[in-house]
């Protein structure tokens, strides 16, 4: 993962990802964290200089795919995300996200794979704050499925990601049964003083700028209060139901030629237009 002053998230991404593969297989890229987030972590921790000259998002992925490229000297398949992103197989199907890959990385015809992206969202009326002592799924059940979220997130091969790891240059497919589950918007009081973060960094230095780093919390606070509005019993919420057979692949374009990604879309905007669904109670718990 790349971060700066993740500390809601990061140490739960550790946690997760570190129990599937070793924390000595977990590689974490410090932007200049000085809230602490990153000191005396069980992993290892890449701090790199500042980057400068307005190009945050094409530099950030340029080295982000030439690390990537380089730890496949070291291993057979990476994956990359954000500190508030959890893949996680159907556990119906797989006991755990390890023996995902494993049995995927038995298929050489599979190059890169990408995830059903649900952006889970906190439901104020019905669900409080956060605890931080337990799993994050179960104290949160509902979000909105993004084909623009269907990230490329694990390849085998050394082709590199591109549209901020929302394509990748080689094709893929997304899986119905490999999620993830996106946190952003996963917790009122955590939304309004990462987006206040994540804004301020934009006035700073311009990173970023055309995305949705550049609205503050309050607004984005606002959007979370509206799209749950009036939700204050989750159960009344259907079950996400992924997409199977043609349909799926709408998932996944060719856009440049060459470049295979999700779909474009605004995020904001997805999250206004999408319908609300419920995280099905088989994955509570694994997060």
């Amino acid at each position: 993962t790349f971060c700066r002053n993740e500390a809601a998230f990061l140490p739960r991404w550790i946690d997760y990802y570190g129990a599937q593969f070793g924390v000595e297989n977990i590689y974490v890229i410090d932007d200049n964290s000085d809230d602490g987030s990153t000191d005396n972590l069980p992993c290892d921790v890449l701090k790199v200089p500042a980057i400068r000259g307005g190009n945050f998002n094409t530099t950030r992925m340029a080295f982000v795919g030439n690390f990537g490229r380089a730890l496949f000297e070291l291993y057979d398949v990476v994956l990359f995300c954000d500190t508030d992103e959890f893949v996680v197989p159907d556990p119906e199907k797989y006991p755990s996200l390890r023996a995902y890959i494993e049995k995927q990385s038995r298929n050489s015809a599979i190059k890169a794979v990408g995830a059903f992206g649900l952006n889970m969202v906190h439901a104020v009326e019905a669900e409080g704050p956060l605890n931080p002592d337990e799993p994050l799924l179960g104290q949160r059940q509902v979000a909105k499925f993004l084909p623009l979220m269907c990230k490329p997130s694990i390849k085998w091969v050394t082709a590199h990601w591109s549209m901020g790891t929302h394509g990748v240059r080689v094709p893929y497919e997304v899986d119905p049964d490999l999620w993830m589950f996106h946190f952003k918007f996963g917790d009122r009081d955590l939304l309004q003083s990462a987006a206040d973060h994540r804004a301020a960094m934009v006035a700073e230095d311009g990173r970023s700028e055309n995305t949705s780093w550049r609205r503050g919390g309050d607004e984005l606070v606002r959007l979370l209060e509206a799209i749950t509005a009036g939700v204050t019993d989750v159960t009344t919420i259907d079950d996400f139901k992924p997409w199977h057979g043609p349909r799926r692949d709408g998932l996944v374009i060719e856009l440049p030629p060459g470049n295979w990604r999700a779909p474009k879309g605004s995020q904001v905007t997805l999250m206004r237009e999408r319908p609300l669904v419920r995280v099905p109670e088989r994955f509570h718990g694994l997060v």
